[in-house]
């Protein structure tokens, strides 16, 4: 290209700018990112935990590995090398000469800027006679001396050197490339050759060829490709799968085969251990000739599953790979809803190491199987967790006085950090003129608003209140009796709720409501007045009617027309609500979309479990009928204190009532299930359009009433 020249940094301080540049690129980012956090911090959680969970496998491995990791040294030891080789760098850049400086003839000549022509002659003589060749001085340093004179005595010198700040014009554009010349020199072209060769056409397509043949083996939740399809084969051939196969199923996977997993070896003391383990668990379908079930790597993974949930001791070398196996996650789809509950027990119970049949009440620490008879016994029948929270504390601390008070104290803390979730369900059809009407095929929205508390807030509500003393006995009397009548957040509230259901019936049907005054209808044939429905008593009624009838024919319209008045502010208050609702809903959406939320949320206490685990949730909606899903469920991971997870599921295509139910089910804790019931009314397109054309008749007979109301005033 004319008027431009390209070449390399002879001296190599150019490539020491770019060195420098490159080096920090690296070093700042990789700091921000890669400098460990505070230790201080993570001992701090660790002893905020210590007196719930100190006694979990999870909390003593993350203790140990915090005290004996050495990785958080080699990070920083490797970033503080970094920043000391960026900042040698910078201190060579900033020693190195300027080699484009501003050309000045007056510095040449070493005079002062503005000196005279007379005085810029008698300089030039001066220095001629010390540096001319024929002198014996240097001839570069006589042309530049030579070259500002000129530009300083010449004229078309002088306006070059003032436009251009070159006495010789506008010279060529130069770029320096920012390697050192002696990478292209003849003399290493073998050498830069054989380096470039070796990393872009050997060690370049080995990374990448090895990043590629790796990922495609897995799927987006980082699962085998041959294990998912390994469960799908399963899956179709055995849709309602028992616990027992779900097992076998499950430790079936090729993350548990050595040739895919380095961590899963098979050493020669398991051919004594495990044979010895098959022996104390019993019958684990052994004889099975079934592949994979009867491979070494899938019957060491079921027997130390099995084990896990057992809670039996093993050998050092055996408890690493029950580690591996308790750790390893799966996710998988079933076709069938008794299978997909299954698996979301089996996760508690991997989590929890028990088994399905055991009592949830195992979870708590120092509770073994001996101690249930005094928790089952006829006195107390404590079965489940809610029911040991339902207690008063003075039968509580007799039921467990086989305690200690420091075990006692250990028990209530773990008891009271337990979970207890509230739901609140609301059914509607979004982008529907009538969101409370269910059409057949239509899309349905329920909304789960979920509200997470501990449990030692729950009981520590349900104490029941001191009783008062002196004048007030009377008052202590009636708390007495409302405090009886109260029941508790873990009793059912629906046996209560049919009994005052059923007594209002019966009080109602004693109450005689009188009928409807007949529509009075005037000459022209129009309605007078409105049919009015009572539910007051018979003498209220009367004495209603009787002031009615007293009333002139103005009064009465004025009233209805008060009447109707009142039903359009209010239909218009209501689709006004509605119109609120949808807005703050869609914007929720919007939110939730943009908003990321952590999935750290409670520790879970897992006696067992060799990892941290957050408490996760799984909600879904079912029909129990027809052992069916209705809507897929969701993995609620986020839930700290209150979430609101949508479910969407197409209703029915055939009119009528159906019974589906919400269940909300923990994948970390045994016996916190929760099942709500869910009617679902589903009218074909001609009753809804019925119904709306109802609606609107309404809306127009009360228009005419109006009108003919305010004539008949007029």
């Amino acid at each position: 290209m004319a008027g431009q020249q390209f070449q390399y940094d002879d001296s190599g301080n150019t490539f020491f700018y770019f060195l420098t540049s490159f080096v920090g690129l690296i070093v700042i980012p990789a700091t921000y990112y890669l400098w460990p956090r505070d230790q201080n911090a993570e001992q701090l959680r660790l002893k905020s935990l210590r007196r719930v969970h100190g006694r979990c496998l999870w909390y003593r491995l993350r203790l140990m590995k915090s005290q004996q990791s050495i990785v958080p040294t080699l990070k920083k030891a490797a970033l503080l090398f970094g920043w000391l080789v960026f900042l040698l760098l910078a201190y060579k850049v900033s020693k190195l000469d300027r080699e484009y400086q501003e050309y000045n003839p007056y510095e040449v000549l070493s005079l002062d800027p503005g000196a005279s022509l007379s005085e810029i002659k008698k300089q030039y003589r001066v220095l001629s006679l010390k540096y001319h060749p024929d002198k014996g001085g240097d001839e570069a340093t006589f042309m530049r001396i030579a070259k500002a004179y000129a530009a300083l005595t010449n004229e078309q010198s002088r306006q070059n050197w003032e436009m251009y700040g070159n006495p010789d014009g506008p010279g060529a554009t130069s770029f320096g490339i920012a390697l050192p010349a002696w990478i292209v020199d003849q003399k290493n072209s073998m050498l830069v050759l054989l380096v470039y060769g070796l990393a872009f056409m050997v060690i370049l397509p080995v990374v990448v060829g090895t990043w590629w043949y790796r990922s495609i083996r897995y799927s987006g939740d980082q699962i085998l490709i041959n294990t998912t399809q390994l469960f799908m084969h399963f899956m179709c051939k055995t849709p309602n799968m028992n616990m027992k196969r779900l097992v076998m199923v499950l430790t079936a996977a090729l993350e548990f085969d050595p040739r895919n997993n380095k961590e899963a070896t098979i050493r020669p003391t398991d051919n004594v251990e495990v044979p010895q383990l098959i022996r104390e668990l019993g019958n684990i379908n052994v004889k099975k000739k079934e592949p994979p079930f009867y491979y070494p790597y899938s019957l060491k993974a079921r027997v130390l599953v099995l084990a896990h949930l057992a809670r039996m001791d093993v050998s050092e070398e055996l408890e690493e790979g029950r580690t591996h196996k308790s750790s390893s996650r799966s996710g998988f789809s079933a076709p069938r809803l008794v299978t997909i509950e299954n698996c979301m027990k089996l996760t508690q119970m991997i989590v929890q190491g028990l088994k399905e049949s055991k009592s949830p009440l195992l979870q708590l620490p120092h509770f073994e199987e001996e101690h249930l008879r005094y928790c089952i016994s006829k006195k107390y029948k404590v079965r489940t967790l809610q029911d040991l929270v339902s207690l008063k504390d003075s039968d509580r601390r007799n039921m467990l006085r086989f305690l200690g008070e420091e075990k006692y104290d250990e028990v209530m803390a773990v008891l009271g950090s337990f979970p207890h979730i509230t739901m609140d369900i609301k059914l509607q059809v979004l982008d529907d003129e009538d969101s409370s009407n269910i059409t057949a095929g239509s899309i349905v929205t329920v909304t789960v608003t979920l509200n997470r508390k501990r449990m030692v807030d729950v009981f520590e509500q349900e104490q029941e209140p001191v009783p008062c003393q002196g004048d007030e006995a009377a008052t202590t009397e009636e708390q007495g009796d409302t405090s009886k009548a109260k029941t508790k957040v873990w009793q059912n509230k629906n046996k209560g709720a049919k009994k005052t259901a059923k007594s209002k019936k019966k009080k109602l049907t004693k109450k005689k409501p009188t009928p409807a005054p007949a529509k009075n209808k005037q000459a022209n044939g129009t309605v007078a007045g409105n049919e009015v429905t009572t539910t007051t008593t018979t003498t209220v009624a009367t004495s209603d009617e009787g002031e009615a009838n007293k009333d002139s024919p103005s009064e009465r319209d004025e009233d209805s027309d008060k009447q109707s008045d009142t039903e359009v502010d209010e239909m218009a208050g209501d689709d006004e609500e509605e119109w609120e609702a949808l807005q703050q809903s869609i914007q929720r959406r919007e939110r939730a979309l943009l908003e990321t939320k952590s999935k750290v949320t409670h520790p879970v206490y897992s006696l067992y479990f060799p990892e941290e685990k957050q408490e996760w949730w799984w909600l879904y909606i079912a029909d129990r009928r027809e052992h069916t899903l209705v809507s897929m469920p969701c993995h609620v991971c986020t839930l700290k204190d209150t979430e609101e997870v949508e479910l969407k599921f197409s209703a029915p295509s055939k009119t009528g009532n159906y019974q589906y139910s919400v269940i909300l089910r923990s994948d970390s804790y045994l016996g916190l299930d929760q099942i709500k019931p869910l009617k679902v009314f589903a009218l074909c397109h001609c009753q809804w359009l019925i119904a709306l054309l109802q609606a609107e008749t309404r809306l127009s007979i009360i228009h005419k009433a109006q009108h003919v109301g305010q004539a008949l005033t007029a």
